[in-house]
């Protein structure tokens, strides 16, 4: 494989991992999960969604690496896997925080 191809297949799985954070019921499930594993019924409950939509969610998360999860009886719990994906939600407050810094000189 060539370097160039390479940095293809990683730019394209960095994109797969940025795609499954790109909806807001997905950084709350990240966030939440950040604090303590849950089970599908809580953050249902917590994104205010349906079981199958939230667990839609998880499945993609699950499937860009972000999240594992261990089946105990009926439930099935959800943790981080990587829990340095909060140092990307630290980034994107950062970003957010600077753009309206620069919206009030505007404005200003």
């Amino acid at each position: 494989m060539t370097a160039d191809a390479k940095n293809k297949a990683q730019y394209k799985a960095q994109a797969k991992v940025l795609k499954a954070l790109a909806h807001p019921s997905r950084l709350l499930i990240v966030n939440e999960l950040s604090k303590r594993e849950r089970c599908v019924c809580e953050l249902a409950e917590m994104v205010g969604s349906e079981m199958p939509t939230v667990s839609r969610h998880l499945a993609l998360l699950r499937e860009a690496g972000i999240v594992a999860d261990d089946k105990r009886g009926a439930q099935v719990f959800y943790r981080l896997k990587v829990p340095c994906v909060m140092n990307f939600f630290q980034c994107i407050a950062a970003v957010h925080k600077k753009n309206a810094q620069e919206a009030t000189l505007i404005m200003g």
